[in-house]
């Protein structure tokens, strides 16, 4: 599977958007250089709230723009960096890799897939009704979430818009995305 970064964001502050940049760097075990969400620990406030001392599982945010094409459809304009994503892809699904894929970006970084985005009520602050389209249910019931995935960085390196990236699968069998 292969596909391309399409947009690079990060932020030194908490907020719910992240502004676009050039390039990031990406930091073994830790995330991206700069980004409020960096760190060996959880960042996220919510998480850190349970047990700070819980290991960040989410370094590393991408969402595919795909997603921002679905959401339009139904009157929602959401564009890269506006859902808090580090990096932003189009091309490649996503929300179908197992845990532990690796995903090879540019020229260095590798980032290994630990889980799903839990999108929180936040969305719905960004653009009322927006959490409804990127949290619904599948026709069996199921919890379907697709505001994107989430990873850590094996090997670090800098990317940039345009960057190819190449999905390597781990060994089977393949555990499905959940919730990180």
């Amino acid at each position: 599977m292969r596909g391309t970064v399409t947009a690079v964001s990060s932020n030194g502050e908490y907020s719910f958007t992240k502004p676009n940049r050039d390039s990031i760097t990406l930091l073994v075990g830790l995330g991206v250089e700069g980004d409020v969400h960096a760190g060996v620990t959880v960042k996220h406030r919510s998480r850190v709230a349970q047990d700070p001392t819980q290991p960040n599982l989410r370094q590393v945010h991408l969402i595919h723009e795909e997603l921002f094409t679905e959401v339009d459809a139904e009157g929602f304009k959401v564009l890269p960096g506006d859902l808090g994503e580090n990096i932003t892809t189009r091309g490649i699904d996503l929300l179908g890799l197992p845990v532990g894929t690796l995903l090879h970006i540019g020229d260095d970084a590798v980032l290994e897939v630990t889980g799903l985005r839990n999108p929180c009520l936040q969305i719905d602050h960004f653009q009322n009704g927006l959490l409804k389209q990127v949290v619904g249910r599948d026709e069996a019931g199921n919890i379907v979430r697709k505001a994107g995935i989430m990873s850590v960085v094996k090997e670090g390196g800098t990317v940039r818009p345009g960057d190819p990236i190449r999905a390597e699968l781990p060994a089977e069998p393949h555990r499905p995305l959940d919730r990180v």
